[in-house]
């Protein structure tokens, strides 16, 4: 197995990386399924060495042709094997076919799933469906599916968990619940957003050794993000040479969102941070951190001579939707010319106001949207459920819409630009709490203030904020995380 390569793939491009390999390489449809089903058994005795009895449940198409050779070299390897089939196996075609009938040679014996069926087995291998599914599961494939996760016995899926959508990582209807995924040629994409992390378990790759010039063919704009170091500081440095954040927000009742956006920011390494917030607070955010320089603002025209001494405004974190938090964010977003994160109500703003939006439209390459799904749906009109079942075509549709870098936030967040779609795979459930968007803008806030690109701020921003919730989930748990507890965190990877 190799480590995770960086760029993903919707299932026809896999297709056509497939299709070239056996084209123009000379590696024939039988010789890739043969290495498939090699490095899943590899990896079921590399793990489940202890195992003597497994049972593959095949289907109709190339995914079941894996799974017989999985099964015919554990018959080999001297293990007691159960080869449930959904389909007649005859009736498979081309290399799944050889794969059937090669099982047959090694006196592998084959049962037909029924509503009674069992599982006694210490492995269940799934090579039900595969990549092929276009449509919710129905009848006998739901009937499997729940016996195989009812069983508590640990499942290897191949290549992709049975009923797992691979271009968006929604789930058609259901989806087999893998302790481990085994996938091959290119890394698919709705393995790493959306559901798909409650059903992949543990992620293996093998490219099944195709050459890889082939990769080089097929071209992606989409690609899982890695962390990258921040620039060394010059010893001649000061406050100034790190840029001022202006942040924007805490109406009565919020002030607690936008202290954790400047916090954050200032954590990450801005030089300088202001909060414009309103005025009957403004005196208390600071009282234990005295390094934010808070403003009472109550009116639009007040935010003009601190707009002059930014480098970054963040607006939205605790802004409400209120006529002052409406009056203060058209007011950034019209006059302060230089770079912009739009969070939280700011975006519930932005979706009602035709005017806000012809402006950010103007001048799409200062922008940075960090919407969740909620906000997502109001943004490009649509519905909840929608938006997480194609989140890839949820944040392409938003960023084409209203320019700039559009984050979408949510289990595998996703990062987009004009030109590629970056995927991040940190990040854990104890984030589903209070006050962690306010502090992931003020991390990207405080990147774009000293000198990061709108991507590249956007993309580690959205990363090292994940990470940190893994560093402190490792060492408290994530029930009951906070998002002031990202905050020593962040310090320290940024360092």
């Amino acid at each position: 197995m190799q480590d995770l390569p960086i760029n993903l793939y919707n299932k026809q491009q896999i297709k056509e990386l497939e299709q070239i390999a056996i084209d123009e390489f000379g590696i024939s449809s039988f010789e890739l399924m043969t290495r498939a089903g090699e490095q899943v058994f590899a990896y079921l005795r590399q793990h489940y060495g202890q195992a003597q009895h497994i049972m593959v449940f095949c289907g109709s198409g190339n995914n079941a042709g894996d799974g017989f050779i999985v099964a015919t070299l554990a018959l080999k390897a001297g293990l007691t094997v159960t080869a449930c089939c959904l389909s007649d196996p005859k009736k498979l075609q081309g290399a799944a076919l050889y794969a059937y009938e090669d099982f047959l040679q090694a006196n592998g014996e084959i049962t037909h799933f029924d509503n009674n069926q069992q599982i006694f087995a210490d492995v269940i291998v799934d090579a039900l469906l595969g990549t092929g599914v276009a449509r919710d599961i129905t009848g006998k494939y739901t009937d499997a599916i729940q016996l195989i996760n009812n069983s508590k016995i640990p499942v290897i899926a191949v290549d992709i968990p049975s009923g797992l959508n691979p271009d968006t990582g929604d789930i058609f209807g259901i989806a087999v619940k893998a302790t481990a995924t085994v996938t091959f040629i290119g890394l698919k994409q709705g393995l790493f957003t959306g559901q798909a992390a409650d059903y992949c378990g543990k992620l293996c790759y093998s490219s099944l050794a195709i050459p890889e010039q082939i990769f080089n063919r097929v071209f992606t704009a989409i690609f899982r993000l890695t962390g990258a170091a921040l620039p060394p500081r010059n010893r001649y440095s000061h406050k100034g040479s790190f840029g001022h954040v202006l942040i924007i927000g805490g109406d009565h009742g919020y002030s607690g969102a936008i202290k954790l956006a400047g916090e954050a920011a200032l954590r990450t390494g801005a030089g300088l941070v202001s909060i414009a917030t309103r005025s009957s607070h403004a005196g208390l955010i600071n009282i234990n951190r005295p390094e934010l320089m808070c403003h009472g603002v109550e009116t639009a025209a007040e935010l003009i001579p601190l707009f002059a001494k930014a480098t970054v405004v963040i607006v939205g974190p605790g802004l409400g939707q209120n006529t002052w938090g409406k009056e203060l964010f058209f007011s950034a977003v019209t006059t302060f010319k230089k770079q912009i994160v739009i969070d939280a109500d700011a975006l519930n703003i932005l979706s009602q106001s035709h005017a806000a939006l012809n402006v950010v439209k103007r001048k799409p390459y200062r922008t940075i949207l960090t919407p969740h799904v909620g906000e997502a749906a109001r943004l490009i009109l649509g519905k909840k459920d929608q938006i997480e079942g194609n989140r890839f075509a949820t944040v392409w549709a938003i960023q084409q819409h209203y320019g700039g870098v559009v984050v979408l936030k949510g289990p595998g967040s996703l990062i987009a630009d004009d030109e590629q779609l970056a995927v991040s795979t940190t990040g854990n459930p104890g984030m589903a709490s209070g006050g962690m968007g306010d502090v992931l803008s003020g991390v990207i806030g405080g990147l774009l203030a000293q000198g990061l690109s709108l991507a590249a701020a956007a993309q580690q921003g959205v990363y090292l904020h994940g990470l940190a919730a893994d560093m402190s989930a490792k060492n408290y748990g994530e029930r009951g995380m906070l998002a002031s507890d990202l905050l020593p965190y962040l310090r320290e990877l940024v360092n």
